[in-house]
């Protein structure tokens, strides 16, 4: 009788074991779990993952463009200097925004605070299937137009082209989701890459300079369209090349503090 009562007592309470299981269980099960992304994004990682935007094809394929629209060297120059402020102020901006909103997202975060779910949903469409395909493409584009040019002697065909823009989408696409650390490795070489062009550039445009005659510069401005269109879309051009300012505010949530 006494081990019949003590096996119904001992079926009857639950241990203390059990009952930690089921308040463990209890509360995992009613506690919301947030999502959270690892911080791996330093700040050689951050200037790098800007710059490298920034830095692209755009710089090499806008200057033509802008130079056919807006007609003189002097023009060309003030728009650039014009367009590197406001990307100047408008990537301060964000920075500060980036401090008050830590949550990744970029644009979306912020049009969905000030102006609501529908205006958000309608610059993320937007954003999705216009914006951001269409300048992948121009890039994408350009850089096979560049890295297969030099195996052809006449321009190459277009199904090449476009083929090794697919490709080169498709290895950055796999890259960035296989791993933060590595995706921000590969920025930082194209970064390097990038700069070294830009220097080899800059240097041969100084050399230039010093061994031509500059009388050419007094009439830098001449021959300047003044159309508004002209400059509209030589302000387009140029400030198509700063893009890429914004970007960091998307991976807020990567960034180490």
């Amino acid at each position: 009788m006494s081990c019949a009562a003590d096996d119904g007592r001992m079926f009857a309470y639950p241990t203390a074991l059990e009952k930690i299981f089921t308040a463990v269980a209890t509360n995992m099960d009613n506690t919301p779990k947030k999502l959270q992304l690892q911080s791996e994004v330093g700040l050689v990682g951050g200037v790098s993952l800007i710059a490298g935007v920034m830095i692209g094809s755009g710089i090499f394929m806008s200057p033509q463009t802008m130079w056919s629209n807006i007609g003189s060297p002097g023009a060309s120059l003030l728009i650039w200097a014009c367009c590197g402020v406001l990307s100047m102020l408008a990537s301060l901006s964000y920075a500060e925004l980036s401090t008050v909103t830590c949550e990744s997202g970029g644009d979306y975060n912020y049009i969905l605070r000030t102006s609501g779910n529908l205006m958000a949903f309608i610059f993320t469409f937007y954003t999705l299937v216009v914006v951001m395909p269409a300048s992948s493409t121009g890039l994408a584009l350009s850089f096979a137009q560049n890295a297969v040019a030099p195996f052809y002697v006449c321009p190459p065909p277009v199904l090449v082209v476009k083929s090794v823009a697919a490709v080169g989408l498709l290895l950055l696409t796999i890259v960035n989701c296989v791993n933060v650390r590595f995706s921000m490795a590969i920025t930082v070489f194209l970064l390097a890459a990038k700069f070294f062009a830009l220097a080899v550039i800059s240097i041969g445009g100084v050399m230039l300079l010093i061994q031509r005659d500059t009388v050419g510069l007094q009439n830098c401005f001449q021959g300047t369209n003044f159309n508004i269109s002209a400059i509209g879309m030589a302000f387009y051009q140029c400030l198509w090349s700063y893009g890429g300012w914004n970007n960091l505010n998307c991976v807020t949530e990567d960034v180490l503090r």
